[in-house]
């Protein structure tokens, strides 16, 4: 007897849920699960509600409550670590070794969204700088901007959608949640956790939809912010199209750069360079899509690189030896297979992978020989490819790396600081992670792309600070004056 999918209803009052959609993995193709899709009725009915619920609820609650919520939201993602990182190899594909990890990062991040709910004070101004005002005193206070709708990516359904739910609560605010259609499941097990926290009705509403219409939740005046991770294309669009007034964070992608200077330590490189280039296949804002390597260590480099990236366990998800999983569905295949032969036709070698076993695998390619132009090396490619290429001076690295539209995060190894410095200085992104990968993020660190990567910060405390504002106070203590 077949198993019965499980189906996740709207839980919007008022808007029964009358469409579904079935979640398939993108490994082996099952139903993992049924999930009911928002309308723009549906939408409209949830920005009510979470305007109402922030009114009334939130925006009142003490610090004490919102870090006593997230708090035990982390303690029950912890307590639940193995269902939730089965749900997301399942519903996403990510090897259950990279899932646990994950699952334990969100964990973390609202571990530290509860500390920085109890931290989020303003300051006093000194107003007395000028003759006249000697009795009055300045106070800046920082308050809740109001409705943050979230929408977010399938490659972390479940600390991507962390990283704009735990600093929202931690500051006051509620949440509409538009999770990736790819990837929803994971953002229904966190609300019910959130819930059983003791997160009031109406603090986070799901509105998962298809197509269009999410557009009536990002083109709604009661927003005060739109967190969004995605694509280009559609982040840069909807920045033009919310109302005048609504904050915009945007964290969209990159193409994640690792310079090898000649006095590194190779082995490290090369295993960081193997990791960052084809965790979860490449599907990871800040994989390793491009390596420079000194002239001098090049051949060595290569030799130890191939060796590793032959290594890697390709295949089930599920499997706890697994290192490279599926890609997230047939059409990221093609374009990934696509631009990698438009490279080879244009002149690139292809040092390993290039085929597609089916079930979405794609075997991990190394590229060599490539140039700036060719798509692989100045575009995302999102999937398991990197190019390897020569330099000869630090400069010439630096002009390499910030030969790119993007500058999210890149990666540097040497043992000269000199060098580290000059690098880590010299490229043009949001962070340099010197002598281990750009995939690398701690979950209370700063994180934001300059040029075409995004706008913004992510990371707890930072993003605290984007869905908070600040407002002035001035007493006069003496009023006779």
């Amino acid at each position: 007897m077949l198993q019965e999918i499980v189906k996740y209803p709207l839980s919007i009052k008022g808007c029964p849920t009358t469409e579904f959609v079935d979640v398939k993995s993108p490994y082996s193709g099952e139903i993992v699960a049924s999930v009911g899709q928002a309308d723009e009725k549906a939408i409209d009915a949830a920005l009510a509600l979470s305007k109402e619920t922030f009114e009334k609820v939130m925006k009142v609650m003490p610090a004490y409550k919102r870090s006593e919520i997230l708090a035990k939201t982390s303690e029950l993602i912890k307590a639940n670590l193995e269902d939730l990182a089965q749900t997301i190899a399942l519903e996403g594909g990510k090897p259950i070794k990279d899932a646990r990890i994950e699952v334990s990062r969100a964990a973390n991040t609202f571990a530290i969204a509860s500390r920085e709910a109890l931290r989020l004070d303003g300051e006093q101004l000194q107003m007395d700088t000028l003759a006249g005002n000697e009795s009055r005193v300045g106070i800046i206070m920082r308050e809740p901007v109001g409705v943050v709708a979230a929408v977010t990516p399938f490659n972390f359904p479940l600390n991507l959608v962390a990283h704009k739910l735990a600093p929202a609560i931690a500051g006051g605010n509620t949440v509409v949640l538009k999770p990736s259609s790819n990837t929803p499941v994971s953002s229904f097990k966190l609300a019910e956790l959130m819930k059983q926290a003791g997160l009031p009705d109406g603090a986070l509403i799901l509105t998962p939809c298809r197509g269009t219409k999410g557009n009536a939740l990002v083109r709604d005046k009661r927003i005060a912010v739109l967190t969004f991770t995605g694509s280009q294309e559609v982040g840069w669009r909807l920045r033009g199209e919310v109302w005048p007034g609504v904050r915009v964070i945007l964290e969209l992608g990159g193409n994640a750069g690792i310079v090898v200077h000649d006095d590194a330590d190779l082995e490290a490189a090369a295993r960081a360079s193997c990791r960052g280039g084809y965790a979860h296949a490449g599907q990871v804002c800040i994989s390793v899509q491009r390596i420079y390597v000194q002239n001098k260590i090049y051949d060595k480099f290569m030799a130890r690189f191939k060796e590793l990236v032959g290594a890697l366990k390709v295949g089930d998800p599920l499997k706890d030896d697994t290192d490279v999983g599926p890609l997230i569905d047939q059409g990221s295949v093609d374009k990934t297979l696509s631009m990698v032969d438009e490279a080879v036709k244009a002149g690139a070698k292809l040092e390993s992978g290039g085929k597609s076993s089916g079930k979405n695998i794609v075997a991990p390619i190394i590229l060599t020989e490539t140039v700036p132009k060719m798509s692989v090396v100045c575009q995302e490619v999102f999937g398991p490819v990197v190019a390897v290429m020569k330099y000869d001076t630090v400069d010439d690295a630096i002009a390499a790396m910030n030969d790119s539209v993007y500058g999210l995060q890149a990666g540097v190894f040497t043992s000269n600081v000199d060098v580290a410095f000059k690098l880590a200085r010299g490229i043009d992104a949001g962070g340099v992670i010197v002598n281990d990968a750009p995939t690398f993020r701690a979950d209370h660190m700063p994180y934001g792309g300059r040029k075409e990567s995004g706008l913004g910060l992510e990371g707890v405390r930072y993003a605290l600070t984007e869905m908070t504002q600040p407002k002035f106070i001035c007493l006069n203590l003496d009023p006779k004056v």
